[in-house]
């Protein structure tokens, strides 16, 4: 099973997979890990710790089928008052030299 390969290489616990209807195999079709920042949080580094997880395994994960061009990197901001991202250079650096793909998405939050 490609998932639970996945998982031992990656050494990781993926967040858990809720099957459409859409499947019709048992096995999931997507593998997910959720990193989650607070906004005090000033020690966080999402990009280079995902990197630091895929960038050691990249053979193994071809020999699933697994190419860099399927991995994306999908990094959800929500804010308040103001959206403002900034990156590290090396850190894009890296992300274009392993040809991973990041999305952003930025959600304003409503006070209740």
């Amino acid at each position: 099973m490609t998932y639970d390969k996945l998982t031992n290489i990656l050494g990781q616990t993926p967040n858990k997979h809720e099957k459409t209807k859409f499947e019709t195999s048992d096995e999931p079709s997507t593998w997910w890990l959720q990193l989650v920042e607070d906004e005090g949080d000033s020690n966080a580094d999402s990009i280079n710790f995902f990197l630091d997880i895929l960038e050691p395994n990249f053979d193994k994960l071809e020999m699933l089928d697994i190419k860099r061009e399927n991995i994306l990197i999908w990094l959800v901001y929500e804010y308040q008052y103001q959206c403002a991202l900034s990156f590290i250079p090396n850190e894009l650096e890296r992300l274009g030299r392993n040809g991973i793909t990041l999305n952003i998405d930025c959600h304003e939050t409503k006070e209740i």
